[in-house]
């Protein structure tokens, strides 16, 4: 079957695995998929993620999610920009996430960045998800 949002399936399946206590979940592999977790491991939200294969020998990525003290590092994990509804933003108008403590996951000419990453280097695009 095939899959219309890929990235939000793996954002529902991070929030689904964190909901249930789990240390790990599994999710198949993409690049955008990679980069986006590449900003979220930077940014301190996740501990890593390491490169797999399926028992059927499909490609996937095991995240190790993060908890302190039994709470999970993410709050609230959006997707904003869907393939129904594209949302893209200035360098301006790029949104803040709660005053500057979450991020907004922009995907911009100069690659996947945080909205921080995005501003400091001058360029704006389509707004992925927010982070808290």
């Amino acid at each position: 079957m095939s899959m219309n949002d890929p990235l939000g399936d793996m954002l529902t399946r991070i929030r689904n695995a964190q909901m249930r206590g789990k240390s790990t979940v599994r999710t198949p592999a993409s690049k955008l998929r990679a980069w986006v977790l590449d900003v979220l491991q930077s940014e301190g939200y996740i501990r890593g993620y390491e490169h797999s294969a399926s028992t059927a020998g499909h490609p996937e990525i095991e995240i190790s999610l993060k908890y302190a003290d039994g709470a999970p590092a993410i709050r609230e994990l959006k997707r904003i920009s869907t393939p129904g509804r594209r949302v893209y933003s200035g360098v301006r108008e790029i949104p803040q996430v709660r005053n500057g403590l979450g991020i907004s996951v922009v995907s911009t000419p100069k690659g996947v960045m945080s909205d921080a990453a995005a501003r400091a280097a001058n360029v704006g695009g389509e707004v992925l998800c927010r982070v808290f």
